[in-house]
Order: C-alpha cells, then structure tokens, then sequence
C-alpha cells in the first residue's frame, strides 16, 4: 500500500510534507485546515495556514498560497492562482488560469471570469454575470 503523503523541499531548503486530501487526492500541508466535504482535486497544492470551507470545489493544478481562506461553496477552477492572505468568499467563482493577488478580497457570490488578475489588497464584487459592483 503507498504512502498518504509526500515530502517537497522549499525555495529556503525546508521540507515540506504534504497529505493527500481524502476527497479528490489534491496535496494539502501540515498546518492547513480543508473540510472533509471539500473537494481538492489531483494536482492542487494547498499551503500551510490555508482554510477551505466545507462544500468548496478545488480545481487541478490550483495553488492556494499560505493563509489564503476559501469561503463555504466556493469553486476555484484549474490553474488558478491563489496568493497569500487573499480571501474567497461563500460561493464564488473564479476562472481558469486566474490569479487572485495577497490579501485580495473576493466577496461572496462573485463571478470571476478566466484568465483574469486580480490585485494584491483588491476588493472585488461581481453580479451572477460577471460584472462589476460599485465599491
């Protein structure tokens, strides 16, 4: 029987150890907290200090730096980026391949399209459509 975790070596020479999310077998490390309702798919990467609420969809491939927090519901699609500290609130959207800057709030509800960047320390509201709220 194979092991439920590996060990990767950081930028600084620290290991790493990683576990295998029981729903979807997307990496998950120490320190981090993911609902066992989550769903992290294979090939994800989720951070120390991270928190993923119940009921969130983690796309392949996403990268969820440390401390970032995923609201209840909310779908990160593949090859999506989430820096450190950004917030995801309850039942949002965000695309492919979309980079959610550190600190960045993105409020509950929200659509966020692909390919799209939001900022670091940004605040953004959508519509069911997409677009845009008033601040």
């Amino acid at each position: 029987m194979g092991k439920n975790y590996i060990d990767i070596e950081d930028d600084q020479g620290q290991t790493l150890r990683y576990r295998k999310h029981v729903n979807g077998r997307g990496l998950v490390a120490n320190g981090a907290k993911v609902h066992s309702s989550a769903l992290v798919e294979a090939g994800a990467y989720i951070e120390p200090g991270v928190q993923i609420a119940a009921g969130a969809h983690i796309g392949r491939g996403v990268w969820i730096e440390p401390d970032a927090v995923i609201g209840p519901d909310a779908e990160i699609a593949p090859h999506a980026h989430i820096r450190s500290g950004a917030a995801i609130g309850r039942g949002a959207k965000i695309g492919v391949r979309t980079v959610v800057g550190a600190h960045a709030r993105v409020a509950g509800g929200s659509l966020i399209g692909d390919d799209q960047q939001i900022g670091d320390g940004e605040q953004v509201a959508t519509d069911r459509r997409g677009l845009r709220l008033a601040a």
